[in-house]
């Protein structure tokens, strides 16, 4: 995070919402602790005129401080893009320029004109689906909690992939439970949820515990939980385990090798000592077989899921 202290420029690269919103926010934060009175401006790149962005940095009559946010620099036409680095080289004195840019080679000679300027950087790239359970344990971190990588991934699977909603989970949490939060803690506050997400299906599934998979499988059918999420969970749970069952090391040693979190490695490490080679041959065989039956093949999807929980617990059973 910048110095509280904000130069007169502030580079926003990328553009993940939540994080965009928070790095205008901080700015915003630390420009009013030294003065209260700030003024915000703010407009989208696209569609603004060097005209207007003139107007946008003019001085006021009583050179009131301001912050003027410019949004989606990328998508500027080649004459704002000039204005804006020009500006860099004259600025008004007062004015806190914040320019956000998506990213990509369009426009980068203005990045990299901030850049030069010793604008203050926040980097605010996608987070990808594979580094959630990291972002809601940072989230957790920085609200007071404590939290564990499978209580992480309890709740991204119980919320859903929208960063504002885990956010959002994860802080409530902390406030809850005193900041402990585990996946007992998840379990409890998000029970609808995660006792029937493909994920938690899939892994009663690969632990053997049939009726408890069925019953999960059959509220997921009562709450609208689509086949194809369902379905995916039990596929992507048997591909993990073939994968660290043919694979020798720590989870740590392995994470970059297999494309996975040490966490996932570790849960799957211990499940796969339930799991013979034939059956695991056999796991792999029913999960591509369904993947067939909820994209059109079943005329039954609820039956063909039902039976391929069921062929999988069976092929955990065999030795």
């Amino acid at each position: 995070m910048p110095d509280p202290t904000v130069p007169p420029f502030v580079l926003i690269s990328g553009d993940e919402a939540l994080l965009v919103d928070r790095a205008v926010s901080r700015t915003l934060t630390a420009l009013r602790k030294q003065n209260p009175d700030v003024e915000r401006r703010e407009a989208s790149a696209a569609g603004l005129t060097t005209a207007d962005f003139a107007d946008m940095v003019a001085p006021s009559l009583f050179a009131e401080p301001r912050a003027v946010v410019v949004r989606g620099a990328h998508e500027a036409v080649k004459d704002l893009v000039t204005e804006l680095i020009g500006y860099l080289r004259d600025p008004v004195e007062g004015v806190t320029l914040v320019v956000q840019h998506g990213g990509g080679a369009r426009n980068k000679n203005l990045v990299d004109a901030l850049r030069a300027a010793k604008a203050a950087v926040f980097e605010c790239e996608k987070v990808k689906p594979g580094d959630r359970v990291g972002f809601v344990r940072r989230e957790i971190k920085s609200a007071g909690g404590t939290t564990t990588a499978e209580a992480a991934a309890a709740l991204v699977e119980a919320v859903g992939a929208d960063l504002r909603e885990l956010a959002s989970a994860a802080n409530q949490l902390v406030a809850d439970t005193g900041g402990l939060v585990d996946e007992s803690a998840v379990a409890r506050y998000y029970r609808g949820k995660a006792e029937v997400s493909g994920f938690a299906i899939a892994d009663r599934t690969i632990a053997g515990e049939l009726p408890e998979a069925l019953e999960s499988l059959r509220w997921a059918f009562i709450t609208g939980v689509p086949a194809v999420l369902i379905a995916d969970a039990l596929a992507d749970g048997i591909r993990t385990l073939a994968k660290v069952a043919g694979a020798r090391g720590s989870s740590y040693t392995l994470a970059g090798e297999l494309g996975m979190p040490p966490w996932k490695i570790e849960k799957a490490q211990r499940a796969v000592r339930g799991w013979s080679a034939p059956g695991m041959v056999k796991a792999v065989a029913a999960v591509s077989a369904l993947n067939a039956d909820v994209k059109g093949v079943a005329v039954d999807v609820e039956y063909a899921l039902e039976r391929a929980v069921t062929q999988l617990v069976e092929a955990r059973a065999m030795r």
